[in-house]
């Protein structure tokens, strides 16, 4: 097979920009393609993202990564914009989701259209995938990696004292900066959380195939989250892959140095299950 080429791209978002990176070993022939969908505060080069990608577009694989608008990144991955971090909602998010599936299918992104598309999400990113398989029918297959259950992630005075004071802040802990975050972005999970963002009822009406992934060890998002996600998922769960001992980001970091055995091990099945569904 070829060697995979990076093309990059821009599109309009609900906040700006949407910066999207499409890897793929052939522009011309119908391939699969998978879309792989950053956390909070994650973005489109975080940590094991691009080194997925590649391995996704070396397997026949059309391997897309995104920085939705509401990333609070520039290009160069620095948060430069935080005026759209602090109003990046769901549904915000959301659409921009939409509008990189749109922009694929059509065959904007430098590549032909799919022949099938799957979505691969980590931590919020998960909650999105299965957010996105609900309303979008293209999509055939979803992996969460240690994905959020509920977008719903404050007690009801945290977010009383937010409401009094309309904008808060919260550290970023690898870079030392505070990021601010406006009361919509609760407002927004408080309407619809029940509605189009309920993530519980996206997994259980998805009718296709998903395999959750997470690990034990995970404090970011507990396992007793996943397990109640996957409880009331019931039958519409596919495969489950947990690992013991393994954290929110799988024994890696940012910036990304070098894989461990729990993420090969993540990889592995991903990959597997992608090949197994997607035609």
């Amino acid at each position: 097979m070829a060697t995979p080429t990076l093309t990059r791209h821009q599109l309009d978002g609900a906040l700006g920009e949407i910066l999207v990176d499409v890897r793929a070993a052939s522009r011309t022939t119908a391939q699969p393609a998978v879309l792989v969908l950053h956390g909070f505060k994650g973005f489109k080069d975080y940590a094991f993202l691009p080194v997925f990608a590649e391995r996704l577009a070396r397997a026949g694989f059309v391997a897309i990564t995104a920085s939705v608008s509401g990333a609070g990144v520039d290009a160069a991955g620095d948060f430069t914009r935080l005026d759209r971090f602090a109003s990046n909602t769901y549904s915000k998010e959301l659409d921009d989701l939409e509008r990189v599936v749109g922009a694929l299918q059509r065959g904007e992104l430098q590549v032909a259209p799919p022949t099938s598309i799957g979505v691969v999400g980590h931590s919020r990113g998960g909650g999105m995938a299965l957010l996105l398989a609900r309303e979008t029918a293209a999509v055939a297959a979803v992996v969460t990696w240690a994905g959020i259950g509920k977008v719903r992630r404050h007690t009801d005075a945290e977010l009383e004292a937010w409401q009094r004071l309309g904008t808060i802040t919260i550290l970023h802990q690898r870079l030392r900066i505070r990021l601010p975050l406006h009361y919509d972005v609760v407002a927004d999970c408080l309407a619809h959380e029940d509605g189009r963002l309920s993530i519980p009822e996206a997994a259980r009406t998805l009718g296709r195939p998903w395999l959750q992934v997470h690990g034990t060890a995970d404090t970011t998002v507990t396992l007793a989250e996943a397990n109640a996600l996957a409880e009331h998922a019931g039958d519409a769960l596919t495969e489950r892959l947990i690992l013991e001992d393994a954290d929110h980001t799988f024994g890696t970091k940012h910036p990304w140095g070098g894989a461990s055995p729990a993420m090969d091990e993540v990889f592995d099945a991903t990959t597997r299950f992608l090949a197994r569904h997607l035609r």
